[in-house]
């Protein structure tokens, strides 16, 4: 007799906002399914700024942090491209390339990136040293329902996720704020000392959804 085993694919929900200060997400193993989905209900961006802190060992591509509307799947997505050794940033599906990025494996970092529709200038701030300024386009927002995803890079609104381009690793301290963060701010961030939560993305009040093999841990702190 054969048995047929169905593939059960867990989904975990935060009712309500949760404090994560001190956690971090864990992605344990090369899938095209495990993610964690950030809830927000705007739908309306003139500007903004992401933050997050990550480790990993990939040697390969990978995405960091994927916000895709109906419209463009890469609304704002931060990605590492590893052939070419450049952290780019993709807005309204136009991509801008930032290099001389020390990304070490097996190492944290923090990354930010900002965006004004305004000027259409995009920065990459690594591990506290901003890149210089480029110019993407200018004049248009993004606009529409956002679906929010780290561990995965939307190819499709919500979904069309390649295996080669998930992330292995942990990440914390994901913030989005609907405005350019001032370098002050952004230092604060850095150096984890106080500075204003993200009032789009807050990782001290998250509501998230974690689909499939993904951790919620205490963060791993270095002992002296």
């Amino acid at each position: 007799m054969k048995f047929l085993l169905p593939l059960v694919m867990l989904t975990v929900c935060a009712a309500s906002p949760q404090d994560l200060s001190g956690k971090m997400f864990t992605f344990p193993q090369q899938t095209n399914t495990a993610r964690v989905k950030l809830i927000t209900s705007r739908q309306d961006f003139s500007a903004v700024t992401v933050c997050l802190r990550s480790i990993t060992d990939l040697y390969r591509d990978h995405s960091l942090f994927s916000l895709s509307t109906p419209s463009s799947d890469n609304d704002f997505l931060i990605f590492w491209y590893n052939a070419a050794a450049d952290m780019k940033v993709f807005i309204r599906s136009n991509e801008v390339v930032f290099g001389g990025v020390d990304y070490k494996l097996n190492a944290w970092h923090s990354v930010c990136s900002t965006w004004d529709s305004a000027s259409g200038q995009v920065q990459l701030w690594f591990d506290g040293k901003p890149s210089v300024r480029k110019f993407m386009s200018s004049g248009a927002n993004i606009r529409g329902p956002p679906i929010i995803i780290l561990g995965q890079e939307q190819d499709s609104h919500g979904g069309g996720f390649v295996l080669t381009q998930s992330f292995v690793g942990m990440m914390s301290d994901v913030y989005m704020w609907d405005y350019v963060l001032s370098p002050c701010e952004i230092h604060n961030y850095m150096d984890d000392v106080q500075f204003t939560p993200g009032n789009v993305l807050n990782w001290r009040a998250l509501e998230f959804q974690i689909v499939d093999r993904v951790l919620v841990e205490d963060k791993q702190m270095t002992c002296h």
